[in-house]
């Protein structure tokens, strides 16, 4: 069952549910947060830790990010920290900078009031909410409880008072962390209509702390996941780096897929498969080893298949640099259409391509230029990843690995000798001047 506000939320302030946080590792929490929240305090504001820090912190994870709820206003926050950013268009929130570290502090808010079909009263359907009902602008500010509910996952709707040491709890998020499942707050196909990019964030959640989906969550899925495609693409690719740039994104791809939510972001053209989830899997292990990653990677392993199906085939030469430079325009503007790439990461995915051949081809007079190329590390993990799949010899992977440890005059010496063109003209017939006996009989006159 969903979990729905009491009706008396609307004319009384609700209590919590109280319990001390014995499961909290006080060493995780941010000193700098801690420091927001207490300034917020001395100047007079009610200010909690929030969401997903108290969430992961209960589960025995270490949060990356500590996020602060407070009944002060972004400008008001501004006016008690020295440096404050206030950032966002579908709600304003404050970013305070303490140190190195950046708290992001949010206002509490209410969610709009809707009749009985979820249209918004007080006039503001054309204001805050599209015709479809997804929310555009949410700045109605609200009391601690109301910005509770409005919160989109039990989980995510739990308060921690680093004084007192006690966690605030108003949608039993406590009762679901114990049984580890992820539940909407409130109606979910209404909750889903709202924000759709709530139904990618159910699996990144799902998939990042093994969480099983509460059944009417994952029943809300499939008739509202048309509504992805209204989504601003800037949006999406938001969500992009946050499934697959977390550690997580093999396990996220699987819920994707099984829910049928890829062709949400990209098609997966057929054998395209297999590059991908390899992709994935070495994103996923450079993450657990502290390595850098970039979305740039992924997207040139998604696209592939895509890329190699516009270039020109069957007249057995490579297709020329006009040809590919045509062929990977034509992939990412199938993929904009969803989401927004920003131009350094289609750069990215260009070069990767473009030194592909390259690095199968391994000319001589190239080799030089392309081991000092800057993308050469990338082009050549994209490689080893293509070899795994079966796409191109092992051998030429190896060849490359040892070709980055010796000086590169050495490796110019082993490349393999260049395969002049054949040439393949018209062969010319030759005649001969003396006639043969059979064309001699063939024009002398008959007897």
């Amino acid at each position: 069952m969903a979990y729905n506000p009491p009706a008396s939320t609307a004319t009384r302030k609700l209590l919590p549910k109280r319990f001390a946080a014995t499961a909290i590792d006080s060493a995780c929490v941010s000193a700098n947060a801690i420091a927001v929240v207490r300034g917020l305090r001395a100047a007079g504001f009610d200010a909690y830790l929030v969401g997903g820090c108290v969430r992961d912190m209960l589960l025995g994870a270490t949060p990356k990010d500590f996020d602060v709820a407070t009944e002060a206003t972004p400008e008001q926050v501004r006016e008690v920290f020295p440096r404050v950013r206030l950032v966002g268009r579908r709600f304003r929130i404050a970013h305070v900078r303490m140190r190195r570290e950046v708290i992001e502090v949010s206002t509490f808010r209410r969610a709009l009031e809707q009749d009985d079909g979820g249209r918004p009263l007080n006039g503001h359907a054309t204001t805050h909410v599209s015709a479809r009902g997804i929310l555009l602008r949410d700045n109605v500010y609200g009391t601690i409880d109301e910005d509770a509910f409005r919160r989109d996952f039990t989980v995510n709707a739990l308060y921690y008072d680093p004084d007192r040491e006690v966690v605030l709890d108003y949608c039993d998020g406590r009762r679901d962390i114990d049984a580890r499942q992820l539940r909407l707050i409130g109606d979910p196909m209404q909750r889903f209509r709202e924000d759709p990019v709530r139904i990618l964030r159910a699996i990144r959640l799902a998939a990042k702390l093994d969480l099983a989906l509460h059944p009417d969550t994952e029943a809300a899925i499939a008739p509202t996941r048309e509504m992805l495609a209204e989504i601003p693409p800037a949006r999406l690719f938001d969500e992009f780096t946050k499934m697959f740039l977390g550690g997580h994104g093999v396990v996220t791809f699987e819920w994707l897929d099984r829910y049928r939510l890829t062709q949400a972001l990209f098609e997966l053209p057929k054998g395209g498969r297999a590059v991908a989830e390899l992709a994935l899997a070495s994103t996923d292990q450079r993450i657990g080893e502290d390595k850098p990653v970039t979305p740039g990677f992924l997207l040139a392993a998604f696209l592939w298949r895509s890329y190699c199906a516009h270039l020109p085939r069957g007249n057995g030469r490579q297709p020329s640099e006009d040809a590919r430079e045509h062929a990977a325009t034509v992939a990412l503007a199938g993929l904009r259409a969803n989401i927004a790439i920003p131009r350094r990461h289609s750069a990215f995915v260009r070069d990767v391509w473009r030194l592909q051949p390259c690095l199968e081809h391994r000319n001589a007079s190239a080799l030089a230029e392309t081991l000092g190329d800057r993308r050469f590390r990338a082009a050549y993990d994209f490689l080893l990843l293509r070899a795994e799949a079966g796409e191109v010899p092992v051998a030429l992977g190896e060849w490359w690995t040892e070709a980055q440890t010796m000086p590169v005059e050495d490796v110019v010496a082993r490349a393999p000798a260049e395969q002049k063109p054949r040439r393949r003209g018209r062969r010319r017939r030759r005649r001969s001047r003396v006639p043969t006996q059979t064309a001699v009989a063939a024009v002398a006159p008959s007897a």
